[in-house]
């Protein structure tokens, strides 16, 4: 019977999968972000849908935690040191100060508004303090997948910003919604010296761990000889996992080191990087996946019923009021940001799997109230993932802060991929009938200097042609160079863009 179980249950994981995967996909053509459709098919997956029965909170807390832990450590590999140089002190001050500044503004407004259409529910100001925490960041798993998915390239540096400040923001609002947690479980008086002081003492912590952490997994990855290459994956995996717990059990906050950690060995070079990236590419997004279903599964949709009328004031206000007032205000200083820079960045106070994930810190602590407070988190973030995460393109380019992308084909007939350290760029060609009508010689194109033409694809057959190598009407060429802009402005004039429509 136990067989039988299991079985159910992985058969209905792979179905649950399959299901997320091919919304995604619908999801990207018609713009929704997939991380709303694996919410939604959590949710037509749960209790008051199809019956799949799931009330384990410290079953999902254990998930979200370890899920949020990869993508924060996969977003780290991927993020660009020399990208987000520039605008480090901006990420720095909205992750810390905009993050409070945020959670003190919500909280205000939440008490308020509670106050007025739930009067009975009996919220305090320090429970709203700790409602507006839960959902104070930015979610790093929504903004990378959303800004990476649509390769929206965005004006002034504003995209690394933004992934600097989603993928930091984090440990702060987990602070904060520790504290407050302990604060409204407390009986006796507070001490808010110490409390700030134990935040100050985690995010230092954190970020030291991290870095050092990060260099020491450089070393030992590059060290170790290990004749089976397929192992060294889960050998960074390994360290990402180590650098999380280790800093826990040093009083640090693991989602700052393991994003920190991250961004150090994504930023060094080690052995089989390529394949460490890709096997994380693949990780986060499964992690995201499977987080996201958990959640949807955890929540009873005919609970939101009852608080659609406050969970659309408070989504409003965060997204329209509060977020604005407190990235304008950390942004002040920074005199370059024009306002269109910073009214784009208020707009992307995306919410996610990270405030629900938050949220189910009061249900498993028993906080008074505390499942009232989860399902205005879920409502939020539904309301945040609908409004701003649909929207992320049609905005930057209504603020004039969308660039035209540049983007070349992925390689799909050639299966080859060079190191990050190696600058030359790979695209492929199709081989079109107006290509060849100046000769059909592979030297009649008119590639530019400092391009070479690789290889040829026929049919399921490769070779590596020369000068004199007749090409014929859909065959697939693998082109290497270091000038892409003459590349693209050839093979348009040819009619064979390189760049995705």
């Amino acid at each position: 019977m136990e067989n039988i179980n299991v079985e159910l249950i992985l058969f209905a994981i792979s179905i649950l999968f399959f299901l997320s995967i091919m919304a995604g996909k619908a999801g990207h053509k018609l713009g929704v972000p997939a991380l709303l459709l694996f919410l939604s098919i959590g949710m037509v997956s749960g209790s008051d849908g199809l019956g799949i029965q799931f009330q384990n909170i410290q079953l999902a807390q254990i998930i979200g935690t370890v899920s949020l832990c990869i993508i924060l450590f996969s977003g780290g590999m991927d993020t660009k040191i020399a990208d987000i140089r520039p605008v480090i002190a901006q990420g720095v001050v909205l992750a810390t100060v905009g993050v409070f500044l945020t959670a003190v503004l919500t909280g205000l407004a939440i008490w308020w508004v509670l106050g007025m259409t739930m009067a009975s529910a009996g919220i305090g100001l320090t429970t709203s303090l700790l409602l507006a925490a839960t959902m104070s960041s930015t979610d790093s798993a929504s903004v990378f997948s959303i800004l990476r998915s649509k390769s929206l390239n965005l004006k002034n540096n504003i995209r690394p910003m933004l992934e600097l400040e989603s993928g930091s923001n984090d440990p702060m609002a987990y602070i904060l919604t520790i504290t407050l947690i302990e604060i409204v479980l407390m009986e006796s008086g507070v001490n808010y010296w110490m409390a700030g002081g134990m935040l100050v003492m985690q995010l230092v912590i954190g970020a030291v761990a991290g870095y050092v952490f990060g260099r020491l997994a450089v070393r030992l990855i590059n060290y170790v000889d290990i004749d089976n290459s397929s192992l060294y994956p889960i050998l960074v995996f390994t360290c990402c996992i180590f650098i999380f717990s280790a800093t826990y059990f040093i009083k640090g906050n693991g989602f700052l080191a393991v994003y920190l950690g991250g961004l150090v060995i994504g930023n060094s070079k080690f052995v089989h990087k390529r394949s460490s990236l890709n096997f994380f590419d693949g990780m986060a997004w499964m992690s995201q996946l499977l987080m996201f279903l958990t959640l949807g599964l955890l929540v009873n949709p005919k609970e939101l019923i009852p608080i659609i009328i406050p969970g659309l004031i408070i989504s409003f206000m965060m997204i329209f009021i509060t977020r604005p007032i407190s990235v304008f205000l950390c942004l002040l200083p920074f005199s370059k940001m024009t306002v269109r820079d910073k009214t784009y960045v208020s707009w992307v106070g995306l919410r996610g799997a990270v405030p629900i994930i938050f949220a189910i810190l009061p249900l498993a602590a028993e906080v008074p109230h505390a499942r009232l407070l989860f399902n205005i988190v879920f409502f939020c973030t539904l309301v945040s993932l609908i409004v701003q995460g649909t929207s992320l393109s049609q905005v930057a380019v209504w603020l004039g802060l969308a660039e035209k992308p540049r983007e070349l084909h992925k390689l799909k007939d050639f299966d080859i991929e060079f190191s990050d350290e190696i600058k030359s760029i790979t695209t492929e060609i199709n081989i079109t009938e107006q290509m060849l009508a100046n000769g059909t010689y592979l030297m009649d194109l008119p590639l530019p200097d400092k391009t070479l033409a690789v290889m040829v694809k026929r049919d399921d057959k490769y070779f590596v042609p020369k000068g004199k190598t007749a090409l014929q009407e859909d065959d697939k060429l693998l082109i290497i160079t270091d000038d892409l802009d003459a590349l693209m402005q050839n093979m348009q004039s040819m009619g064979s863009a390189t760049s995705k429509p």
